[in-house]
This record gives structure tokens, sequence and C-alpha cells, in this order.
């Protein structure tokens, strides 16, 4: 892959239940881990020993929960201060956030959708500028699944597109919520995906979701990836050439081994993708 990437091949998002059996016998299959620091920075004891750990196993990658992107409320610059420390700690690559906002004078406790307008673009745009001079390091931003998209002034892509030049930023791109966005609010996902900057792409998100109807998915984190998100990722790394990719499993987990099956076919997908890329370029 690329040396643009910040990782390689296939990572798994790192959950607790999982260290032990990580411990024990760490998985050939993973390339790379993520984790939300949010959940783990300021932890001290078995916990900071078991992720110093993994750090010396794997590069870890860093996607954020809170840093509230969009939010009007100012960014909390003490827990960037705090962040910056926890990923030069653990010698994180990566540190990527959700284009949404999540708080006002409290935690909202979800990912809600900016409006799509000029004004939200400058200022979001503004607000990821502030998080990258803190933390001394360009970060992705990640195209998120949502319900509604009250007093839209352009598309989704439109949106996200001006952002990413505005904020001169980098791309996580979530694939499952490409698909389910898609469904949802009826627009061609494929159209959706050449439509991006793939030159800002550092790693992809793959996930599962439920199925509330025909035209209502909701994205979940906490079922095995269907079929037409599988193949939207074949098709993303032949439009835009193969990426780093990391399962998400956030509920429901299964055993450890169930997951590696995932991400094992993660890596199937890449090497076919890097294979019928390369018989183009021949």
């Amino acid at each position: 892959m690329a040396a643009r990437f910040p990782v390689h091949g296939k990572g798994l998002g790192l959950r607790r239940p999982h260290l032990e059996e990580l411990a024990a016998a760490w998985p050939a299959a993973i390339d790379f881990m993520e984790l939300a620091p949010e959940n783990w920075a300021g932890l001290g004891g078995r916990s900071r020993r078991s992720l110093a750990a993994v750090a010396e196993r794997v590069p870890l990658v860093a996607h954020g929960l809170g840093t509230n992107l969009g939010g009007q409320a100012p960014l909390d610059t003490a827990w960037l201060a705090r962040l910056k420390s926890f990923l030069v700690d653990y010698r994180i690559c990566c540190f990527s956030d959700h284009l949404s906002y999540c708080a006002d004078e409290g935690q909202l406790y979800e990912l809600l959708p900016m409006p799509f307008t000029a004004g939200a673009v400058k200022h979001v745009a503004a607000r990821i500028r502030q998080v990258q001079d803190v933390l001394g390091q360009r970060i992705a931003i990640e195209n998120i699944s949502y319900y509604c998209a009250p007093g839209a002034e352009m598309s989704e892509l439109e949106f996200i597109g001006a952002v990413i030049a505005q904020a001169d930023c980098d791309l996580l791109i979530d694939v499952n919520n490409i698909y389910v966005n898609s469904v949802n609010h009826g627009y061609d996902a494929l159209d959706y995906l050449c439509g991006l900057p793939a030159e800002r792409i550092t790693y992809a998100h793959i996930a599962g979701h439920h199925v509330r109807a025909p035209d209502l998915l909701i994205d979940t984190h906490g079922a095995p990836i269907v079929d037409p998100v599988w193949a939207l990722l074949d098709e993303a790394y032949a439009r835009l050439g193969v990426f780093p990719t990391l399962l998400e499993r956030d509920f429901n987990l299964p055993p450890l081994g169930v997951l590696l099956d995932e991400v094992e076919r993660i890596g199937a997908a890449q090497a076919a993708g890097n294979e019928r890329n390369a018989k183009r370029r021949a």
C-alpha cells in the first residue's frame, strides 16, 4: 500500500473483552488496531499495561467519540492537550473523529449530523483547523450515518468535500455508512464513492447494520457485514485504490475468532483489489 497511509492492511477495533485472548496468542490477521481515546486516556494499572502491550504489537490509530467538531460550545482544549499526550505516549499514528456534533452544554451521547450548508462548512472547518493546531498534526473526519438533513443547501457529498478542502484535513471513509445513507436517502452509493477525494483517505471502516425496513437501515456496529457492503468495499478498492480497512464491532460482540474471519475477508478483498488494479495498469 502507498506510503501515504498511516497504517497498512486490515485492522480491528480494540475491545476489552478480547484483551486476555489477544495477550495469550496474538492473531496474525491483525495489522493494526483502533481505539477510542476517551475510553483509555488517563487509565492506569492493568488497563494501561494491557494497552502498552498492544501498542508494542501493532500500530494504533485513535478514533474520537467526543471532540464535538461540529458543536457550538467552545472546543475542550484541556481534553485536546491530554489527547495530544496520549497519542504520543502510545505512538498513535493517526487521529480521527466524526463529522458531526455530540455536545452543547453537556454530552448528548449521540453523533448528530451537521446541516449541509455553507455556514456549517465554515464553522466546522475552523474547528477542525483548531484541533489540528493543538495536536500538531492533520486529523481525519468520518462520514457519519444520518437519518434526516433539515435545511440542506447542498448534498452530503458536496458538504464533506467542502469541509475537507477548507479545513485541509483528511478523510476516514466509512463504507457501511455510505451504504446505509444511500438506502435511507435514495442516492447512488457508487456515485458518492467516485466523488470522494481519494487522495485524502487515511483508512476505512466497515461494519454491520440493522434492517428496520427495506428503506430504513440503522447503523449499529452490532451485526455481521452484509453482502452489499462487501460489494461496495470491492468497488471502493477498484475505483479509489486499495486502502487500509478496519472492522468495527461495538455491540453483540461474538468470539474473537468470528471477528477474525471478517478481518481475513477484508484481507482477501484487498489482495483481489491489488491484483485487479495491477492488471489494469499493466
